[in-house]
């Protein structure tokens, strides 16, 4: 056997490392800010928990640990090249722990001490951050106080309070347990290895795994073999063949549909977590009954795919519709047609609920309103009923006036799909959207066969332009007619649109002449045909000035220095909140509901553990409820908003309570 003799590789109890040694863990000053958020920690913690309740011959792998050794006895050092974000949130667990239970369990305190600080000097923590961050971190693990007057926040503070919370003293055994059974590769570098070609070869080789990858061997990766080629053979291969190259799309729009809630992808990772969040276990029974639906579901996502695979020609119509617009409403739909093979709605509600959607989304587009973040709150009113869903859809669908507006002077969006609907020639091929003034006219071109271009005045041949790509100026046609009328004078269109079988375009033969008059009068036709085709559901329309669900808000990325504004403003059950940020949002919505819902705050802290408290019992920032009850403020805004969320719906108040974005934030 030929020996490596500068890097040294061994698999190690990951608790036992760090309470062994004695020396003290670097980060070294290049090592990026600590990162990891509450999100992480409660899957780490979720992880843990999960191994404790294994046998003893059961472990969990956490990585490699990467490092170079210098210096001998108390100077000696560990200098961290990668895992720092795994080893200082360990820490700040351990710390958690430690303080849980050092009055009550000092054997128990004992041995979590050995992991945060030296044997020698109990002052001194194992871990030594960047030297910006050292003494914040320090304090955090030491559980110092804060000088009076001081306030700081950082992930350190934010991770350890979220682990305080999570961990009561009974449960610290359980915990502790888990924690023991944590191993990772230690790989300690001699003074020969270049530290940078390592680093680069353990995190730049090979393409990482993709979000339906992770999916695919999170579940099959607890499986014996049988179980595996089982669901592989009758389930898994079924939903790759489904859905082809689509299939990292299919698993993150089921989990908008199953959840009601958008998946978020942050770091190519969000739908591979939010997969793991809705299916913490996953036993061989309780598998097979996941993988029929996902089987049964990815056979109807081939079929919004494909429609003509769909058994019902006016289904199949309609669904080709829908995908003029994209697959954004799939969650959705996905869900509406699996209920019509199950018998659960019939066919005239599915074309219904189809119909409703196309009206949705073909109206904003014409309004220039965008369509992100709606289905998640779609999904949700579909599932309290029909009446519901119609509600939801008619909220957000723009009245016939403002349609009636941008179709006279905007751009016509999806132009094939509306003129093809309108004249009910949708779906035959050989036609093409016509121009009727056409877009770059030249000198010699007239609409009347009296005036030429090249005498209209400025403002004359503005006014054309401006009108050029509107409703009133757009038709269908045959493709031969079209390449002959292409940039012709609007008299020798004439003859052409007369040969047209689309009687909507033949209509056009007999008018005289072509302008602006001309134009307004044929969009105001036109739009008349639109709202008939395309009708807003509900009652009257009412207009939502852009709010956004309380359950559908996410926390925007990448504010600019100094800008402290979130949110314009807050609707909460009918009142206008002026709010700035999410924390302002926590506070005033859980002193609210303190007063106004007070079971519905207790319940919903019990089972999350937190954020409310009956003792302050860890340094940081609180805020007094009453006597005997505080509510802790130092968590990071993801946790806050997901708190705000979490607790209206405990309440029944979620879909009365909408945020404003402000401007820069939709910009975000």
């Amino acid at each position: 056997m030929v020996t490596a003799t500068n890097v040294d590789a061994t698999a190690v109890n990951t608790i036992g490392w760090l309470s062994a040694a004695d020396w003290t863990i670097v980060v070294p000053v290049y090592q990026r800010q600590y990162r990891w958020d509450i999100g992480g920690c409660e899957q780490l913690l979720s992880d843990i928990r999960a191994v404790a309740d294994l046998d003893d011959r059961q472990m969990h792998f956490i990585g490699s640990i990467l490092s170079s050794a210098s210096g001998e006895g108390s100077d000696a050092e560990l200098v961290l090249i990668d895992g720092q974000q795994r080893t200082t949130t360990l820490m700040l667990l351990v710390a958690a722990l430690h303080h849980t239970v050092r009055e009550a369990d000092p054997d128990l305190a004992d041995q979590l001490q050995r992991v945060l600080v030296h044997s020698h000097d109990a002052t001194r923590t194992k871990l030594r951050p960047h030297r910006a961050w050292a003494s914040v971190f320090e304090r955090v693990v030491l559980d110092l106080p804060l000088a009076a007057g001081e306030h700081r926040d950082s992930r350190f503070d934010d991770n350890y309070a979220f682990f305080r919370s999570q961990i009561s003293l009974e449960e610290a055994p359980h915990i502790w347990r888990g924690l023991q059974k944590l191993e990772h590769v230690a790989i300690t570098l001699g003074a020969g290895a270049n530290a940078q070609q390592i680093f680069e070869s353990l995190n730049s080789t090979g393409e990482p795994l993709r979000d339906h990858e992770l999916i695919h061997n999170y579940v099959l990766m607890g499986l014996n073999h049988s179980e595996q080629r089982e669901i592989e053979a009758d389930y898994w291969q079924a939903i790759e063949q489904n859905t082809g190259d689509s299939i990292a799309e299919f698993w993150r729009q089921y989990l908008v549909m199953r959840t009601g809630r958008e998946v978020t992808v942050v770091g190519g990772r969000g739908v591979y977590d939010a997969f793991r969040h809705e299916f913490p276990r996953l036993d061989f029974d309780g598998l097979l009954h996941h993988a029929d639906e996902w089987r049964e579901l990815s056979r109807v996502y081939r079929i919004l795919l494909r429609p003509k695979e769909a058994p019902d020609a006016e289904i199949t119509r309609h669904l080709a519709y829908l995908g003029t617009f994209g697959t954004g409403m799939y969650p959705l739909v996905m869900r509406a047609y699996r209920d019509f093979e199950l018998g659960s709605i019939g066919r005239d509600e599915l074309i219904d609920t189809l119909e409703m959607v196309q009206s949705l989304l073909v109206r904003r587009a014409v309004v220039g309103t965008g369509v992100d973040r709606l289905v998640a709150r779609l999904c949700r009113a579909r599932e309290e009923g029909a009446g519901a869903l119609v509600s939801a859809i008619s909220r957000i669908t723009p009245s016939d006036e403002r349609i009636a507006v941008a179709l006279k002077y905007s751009e016509l969006p999806h132009a094939a799909y509306v003129l093809g609907r309108i004249a009910g020639v949708d779906g035959a091929g050989g036609l093409d959207v016509e121009h009727i003034f056409p877009l770059a006219p030249g000198d010699g071109w007239s609409g009347d066969g009296v005036r030429e271009w090249a005498s209209y005045t400025d403002d004359e041949q503005n006014s054309h332009r401006a009108l050029a790509n509107t409703i009133g100026n757009l038709t269908i046609l045959e493709e031969d007619l079209a390449l002959r009328a292409f940039d012709r004078s609007f008299p020798e269109k004439r003859a052409l649109y007369a040969r047209s079988s689309v009687a909507a375009t033949a209509e056009l033969a007999e008018l005289p002449s072509w302008g602006t008059a001309a134009i307004a009068d044929r969009s105001a036709q036109l739009t008349g045909r639109f709202v008939e085709v395309w009708k807003r559901p509900g009652g009257p329309a009412i207009d939502d000035d852009g709010l956004t669900p309380i359950l559908d808000a996410v926390r925007r990325r990448g504010w600019p220095p100094g800008w402290h504004r979130e949110w314009s403003y807050v609707e909460y059950c009918g009142e206008h909140w002026e709010v700035p940020d999410v924390k302002y949002l926590f506070n005033r919505v859980f002193k609210r509901l303190w007063a106004d819902s007070r079971e519905a705050v207790v319940a919903y802290s019990a089972r999350r553990g937190g954020p409310v408290y009956t003792a302050q019992s860890w340094n940081g920032q609180w805020d007094r409820l009453d006597d005997e009850h505080s509510l802790y403020m130092g968590w990071d805004s993801s946790y806050m908003l997901s708190a705000v969320q979490g607790v209206l719906e405990e309440a029944g108040l979620a879909p009365e309570v909408f945020v404003k974005y402000s401007y820069i934030g939709n910009a975000m």
